[in-house]
């Protein structure tokens, strides 16, 4: 199988359970990965051939822009969930969601989940 990656998309959102990150909000990081056959357009270099991936960076960006999550696991899954619906030809992907500097005890980076699709 070929592989379709989106990497690095960020979006500054209200999602967490504390009432700070529900105040001000972070930044995200969101990373999409599919398995696909992409034969049709390297062989042709036609669009209608090729997966347009504006369309899925769209549907992830309403679903971290338009709702709210307390947990990342929810937020991922929502995700997962609107790029099935959205895209059926889309058997088999991987959804990465970051979020910076995670209220912790101490420095970390990111926390982060990755939710896979289907689910096993």
């Amino acid at each position: 199988m070929d592989i379709l990656e989106l990497e690095g998309m960020e979006f500054w959102a209200r999602h967490g359970c504390l009432g700070h990150e529900k105040a001000c909000g972070n930044l995200f990081t969101v990373d999409f990965r599919a398995e696909m056959d992409m034969g049709a357009a390297a062989a042709s270099d036609r669009l209608e051939d090729a997966m347009d991936y504006s369309m899925i960076y769209d549907a992830i960006a309403e679903v971290m822009n338009g709702t709210h999550a307390d947990l990342l696991e929810h937020l991922a899954g929502q995700i997962a969930d609107r790029i099935s619906v959205s895209f059926p030809q889309l058997h088999r992907f991987s959804v990465r969601v970051s979020k910076h500097r995670p209220p912790v005890n101490g420095v970390a980076a990111w926390s982060r989940v990755t939710l896979k699709y289907p689910r096993e």
